[in-house]
């Protein structure tokens, strides 16, 4: 059987970051959770993830700065990332076709099959 595909979702929202993993997990992807951009960096490095879902608007900092950071290591520079934000409407994610920091983005709350298409263009 192969191994499941990992994706890290970060975000400091628990209750989204607890929907977000019985979603993924039901459909047979390893979850792992994250609630900062310093953990997500940190995750990311150790964890090897196939894809990121991260936040882009956090406490400590923000998701384009982790993205950043991440381009910085070989290990964690190629790793897929699709922002998730509460910031913008439906309607600005289409205006913006859908990027952010040269990274998909999807309006928060997702819509699970848009969500599983993008994510299933990277892995």
């Amino acid at each position: 059987m192969a191994e499941s595909k990992k994706i890290l979702v970060v975000d400091d929202d628990k209750v989204f970051i607890k929907l977000a993993e019985n979603d993924l997990t039901k459909e047979g992807f390893t979850v792992i959770i994250g609630q900062s951009g310093k953990q997500a960096i940190s995750l990311a490095r150790t964890q090897n993830p196939d894809l990121i879902l991260l936040d882009i608007n956090m406490p400590d900092i923000s998701g384009g700065e982790v993205a950043d950071a991440l381009k910085e290591y070989p290990q964690t520079q190629n790793i897929p990332i699709i922002f998730l934000t509460a910031l913008l409407t439906k309607g600005e994610e289409e205006k913006r076709k859908n990027m952010i920091h040269g990274h998909y983005f999807i309006a928060k709350p997702y819509d699970l099959k848009a969500l599983l298409k993008e994510i299933h263009k990277y892995i």
